[in-house]
């Protein structure tokens, strides 16, 4: 499951930003994203009556909203690709199964790998690009389209995405001033999920420092449990632990600038925050073995089974991850959520997107295009838990379960006040390749923590490389 993440800007101090009317727009935005965040750690029953609301299968999609108009599409054949797999990638087509019963068209799922862009590439060049493409970086999008094989949004997309999406959601699918994606899915990343039985037994409490993480860890190894679980052999997990430190930690200012390379990877605010992370990371007795060779899946998993003895205790992970957690494990009560601890004056939230991109324009890839901007897809992928929308007319009941009715709210809340990481707005052999740049080098600094200079020049040789200087 490849997840990307985007940052909303979200509890920073007064004190730090002038008062300009932008920052006073963030700040109103900042206090309802924390009021959501900080309800996430309240105990939360299944929504619906629908049961715990935390695997793949969750939900009912028989009563679906009837609110886009699309056109009839029988005997037409559509692929779609993403690199969604499991519950993720089952739940997604059943929002594909009732656009078929909608229009009479096929649509096919196409399974791709990371990078999607270097995958669609393929595609192109063997002249069988799949229709549309799920994007999971605004990098990734401007370079479909300046490669020629995006296509713009059509007229019917376009209302439906200027009804149900705010503009800043519309603005990060645009480049050079045209609509090219959909942002069918958000995510909540500035999470950190634990099994309440362990976090019981070792009298153990949720943190809302970096220091009370410290100690709340160092409570459940003294109760004998791992306290971390870490999905080291994705490298975008370790990217979301270092972007949830360093904008915590450096303030959204330097965040921008890190994020755009105008300051260096060897800038000291990068060098506390890599010290910062070494703290956890740095501990071996604090991971659970085998972190690289971990996927995220697992690493959900490995903290909700074994039970009150499982390989970890907490993972840092987003609000997707309900999807792995056994449904023998109740979501707000036996599985729990904490906001991701501020490290600086204020915590972090951070929060990722899928965009859905036409690669051949047609009758059916513009009205599959415009079903994805649609409160009634949504809803139905809603229902199944796992998923977030930002689309801002999905009612928030149709989430299963309370803890994703907040962090739901939280994201809608924040109306235009977020942007997205580093890691997807850098160029894709910087921030989104498996095995290079910022995931390989922060996959060998798990490895040798002790290493931070060498992490942070490394860092800077490839991003300097990617950015052209």
């Amino acid at each position: 499951m490849r997840m990307t993440s985007s940052t909303i800007r979200t509890r920073w101090s007064p004190k730090r930003d002038k008062a300009t009317p932008q920052n006073r727009r963030a700040a109103k935005a900042a206090a309802a994203v924390a009021a959501g965040a900080l309800a996430l750690s309240l105990t939360a029953c299944g929504g619906d009556g629908d049961g715990d609301g935390n695997s793949g299968t969750q939900g009912n999609t028989e009563e679906t909203a009837n609110n886009v108009t699309l056109p009839k599409l029988d005997g037409t054949s559509l692929e779609i690709a993403a690199v969604w797999t499991g519950a993720e990638q089952a739940n997604f087509k059943k929002v594909l199964a009732e656009f078929e019963k909608r229009t009479g068209a096929k649509v096919t799922f196409v399974p791709a790998q990371d990078p999607i862009i270097n995958f669609i590439g393929s595609k192109v060049a063997g002249g069988q690009p799949p229709d549309i493409a799920m994007l999971p970086q605004p990098g990734a999008i401007k370079q479909a389209v300046d490669r020629g094989w995006a296509k713009p949004l059509g007229a019917e997309g376009l209302k439906e995405l200027g009804e149900n999406y705010s503009q800043g959601w519309q603005d990060i699918g645009k480049v050079g001033g045209k609509q090219y994606g959909v942002y069918y899915k958000a995510a909540n990343k500035s999470l950190i999920w634990y099994n309440n039985q362990v976090f019981e037994n070792a009298g153990a409490s949720e943190p809302e420092t970096w220091p009370d993480l410290l100690k709340t860890a160092q409570t459940v190894y003294d109760s004998g449990v791992t306290p971390f679980s870490v999905g080291g052999a994705e490298g975008w997990t370790l990217t979301d632990w270092f972007e949830n430190v360093y904008l915590s930690q450096a303030g959204p200012e330097k965040y921008d600038q890190l994020a755009k390379h105008e300051i260096k990877w060897t800038d000291p605010s990068v060098k506390d925050a890599l010290t910062t992370l070494a703290q956890v990371w740095g501990k071996s007795d604090y991971i659970a073995t085998g972190a690289l060779q971990t996927d995220f899946p697992a690493s959900v998993t490995q903290v909700f089974t074994g039970g009150d003895q499982p390989k970890a205790a907490m993972v840092a992970a987003g609000d997707f991850a309900q999807v792995n957690i056994p449904t023998t494990m109740k979501v707000g009560t036996d599985a729990k959520v904490f906001p991701f601890p501020a490290v600086g004056d204020n915590g972090p939230v951070v929060s990722g997107g899928d965009a859905a991109v036409i690669l051949q324009d047609s009758k059916g890839a513009q009205a599959l295009a415009t079903w994805l901007a649609s409160p009634d897809a949504a809803q139905i992928q809603a229902k199944l838990g796992g998923y977030l929308s930002p689309n801002k007319n999905v009612p928030n009941s149709a989430y299963p379960n309370a803890v994703q009715q907040r962090i739901a709210k939280a994201l809608i809340d924040a109306g235009d006040d977020f942007r997205f990481d580093m890691s997807d707005q850098a160029p894709q052999a910087f921030g989104g390749t498996p095995g290079k740049g910022e995931w390989k080098i922060l996959q060998d600094f798990l490895k040798n923590p002790k290493d931070v200079a060498g992490a942070q020049q490394k860092l800077e040789a490839e991003a300097a490389a990617a950015y052209g200087g």
